[in-house]
């Protein structure tokens, strides 16, 4: 993926919608429980790109949490439909990390790591290749990328 590539993504309702430029510091699936409650599933899976190529239209609703690393995290949702689109954490503040569900080709990003797999529940299975944290791993991506 280029550096100028152009992803659109939205919610279901259309109420919001947004672009991202260039190539996701990291594609992850999640498997902690914030994560499972946030989007009903065993897992969710983001994109994480700077804060700086992302650019989005129409009013999100937010939550504040406290993660278990001592950072807050946002969650960012369509107030109407309730689509989760984006999360940032201000552990990396100059990101955010877009629910790839949201994105209108999902397939144009692959999976590289799967981050609080302990929490994993049996029955959501994981590419065996991928690497593999039983918690959040201690990283910050580069401002860029």
């Amino acid at each position: 993926m280029s550096e100028t590539e152009v992803n659109h993504g939205g919610c279901i309702c259309g109420g919001i919608r947004y672009q991202v430029t260039g190539a996701p510091v990291i594609v992850a699936h999640c498997h902690c429980r914030n994560c499972q409650r946030g989007g009903g599933a065993g897992h969710s899976t983001g994109a994480m790109f700077p804060v700086d190529r992302f650019r989005l239209t129409g009013s999100v609703s937010e939550y504040h949490l406290d993660s278990a690393q001592g950072t807050r995290v946002t969650r960012s949702f369509c107030p109407v439909c309730g689509s989760p689109i984006f999360g940032r954490n201000d552990g990396t503040p100059d990101h955010v990390t877009i629910a790839l569900g949201t994105l209108d080709d999902p397939s144009a990003f692959t999976p590289e790591v799967v981050i609080h797999a302990r929490s994993r529940p049996f029955w959501d299975a994981m590419d065996p290749d991928l690497e593999t944290f039983a918690t959040q791993p201690d990283w910050k991506p580069d401002r860029d990328g």
